[in-house]
């Protein structure tokens, strides 16, 4: 099959375009072809709530990546639309996560969908965001109208479309394994490079910090006064995309500086392992969510997690298979990490842990996706 792929792809960083990467590198092992057409603005800068949006990477040789989509320019919308439209594609894809992509991607949909040989999939991180903004469902309801069916990455997401689909089918496949990432370190290897003491264990909280991701909530929990002296420290990778005021507060409340490594920056794909291969117990303390990226990385790294129970987060971490499920609450938290490393038998935890990563394949993904497109043309 001719397969597309419209979504962010180096030269911009992050986690969606490492899945839009990932994902198109599944098509073409399985024999396809396929390429990704990418931006040339993403977000204008007045709207970027971090440094950069550009990955410090090389670009991927394997990959067939276009840059052309402006997300402000509607006449470039128009363009690149024909221009889809005009390559005959089998599939296109797309990747949705911000309704402010809401009127790039559905008028670039609507010239697509022109060519009768095209079906039109998207994937869905989120149709609702977790920080609203004016204009939100107007502009998810204009993306959803030419797709022609969706895959959700949470069951939370897929209740949540029934709101913005007029029949479509729309299906749920949780967030494949981030695996692209390299093999793990040796844990003295990964410590050494980071400049941490090996006798002490280590909790991560990695990636961008937004308020709801719950960053406080952990803070919170590790000012527990059990933490002194326990041998554990905290480890926060990840740029802030939010006021950093009150957690630096929150650190300097509790006097957590000597015992955390606060590292406030992108972490680039080349580095990923380094923090993973580190860590003992990854900690996701959101507030709100649908499903995490971050996830899959523990998993593929084989840590194990304690995530609160809200949005997807729980269906991706069984309790008690892969770590802990818990309340969005500070207390919560610290009992769990104390459980963890007090009374948690590891061995049978990894054990499980591996077993549960086998459902999250990209081969798993990539047949769901080829399994509805073949729905939707049975259905025309």
């Amino acid at each position: 099959m001719k397969i597309a792929m419209i979504g962010t792809a180096h030269p911009f960083r992050g986690g969606l375009a490492s899945y839009n990467e990932r994902l198109i590198r599944q098509f073409q092992a399985e024999g396809h072809t396929a390429d990704l057409y990418t931006f040339t603005l993403q977000y204008p800068a007045l709207l970027f709530p971090g440094k950069t949006q550009y990955s410090e990477e090389e670009a991927p040789e394997d990959l067939r990546i276009i840059e052309a989509v402006n997300s402000v320019n509607p006449l470039n919308w128009w363009r690149v639309g024909e221009r889809i439209r005009r390559e005959n594609y089998d599939l296109v894809l797309i990747k949705f996560w911000l309704p402010f992509m809401g009127p790039c991607f559905g008028t670039i949909l609507r010239r697509v969908r022109k060519n009768p040989r095209t079906t039109v999939i998207s994937i869905i991180d989120n149709i609702i965001p977790h920080e609203a903004r004016p204009g939100d469902r107007l502009f998810a309801r204009y993306f959803a109208g030419p797709v022609q069916g969706f895959v959700a990455m949470s069951q939370a997401v897929l209740k949540d479309l029934a709101a913005f689909t007029r029949g479509q089918p729309c299906i749920y496949s949780p967030h494949p394994i981030f695996d692209n990432f390299g093999a793990p370190l040796e844990r003295s290897r990964a410590l050494e490079l980071l400049g941490l003491d090996p006798q002490y264990q280590y909790l991560l909280f990695f990636g961008l910090i937004r308020d709801y991701k719950g960053l406080d909530l952990l803070l919170e929990a590790f000012a527990d006064p059990r933490f002194r002296g326990s041998g554990i420290r905290l480890i926060v990778a990840g740029e802030f995309y939010t006021d950093r005021a009150p957690y630096d507060a929150l650190i300097e409340r509790y006097g957590l500086a000597e015992e955390l490594l606060l590292v406030d920056h992108f972490i680039q794909d080349s580095q990923v392992a380094t923090y993973f291969s580190a860590c003992d117990l990854l900690v996701q303390p959101y507030k709100t969510a649908t499903q995490s990226g971050v996830t899959q990385i523990a998993y593929h790294f084989e840590k194990p997690m304690i995530v609160t129970d809200v949005g997807g987060l729980a269906e991706m971490c069984p309790d008690g298979r892969v770590g802990y499920v818990v309340p969005p609450v500070a207390a919560a938290i610290a009992e769990a990490i104390f459980r963890f490393f007090g009374a948690t038998d590891r061995q049978a935890l990894a054990v499980t842990l591996a077993e549960e990563k086998q459902k999250y394949s990209w081969a798993i993904m990539t047949g769901r996706l080829l399994a509805l497109r073949e729905r939707i043309l049975r259905s025309l």
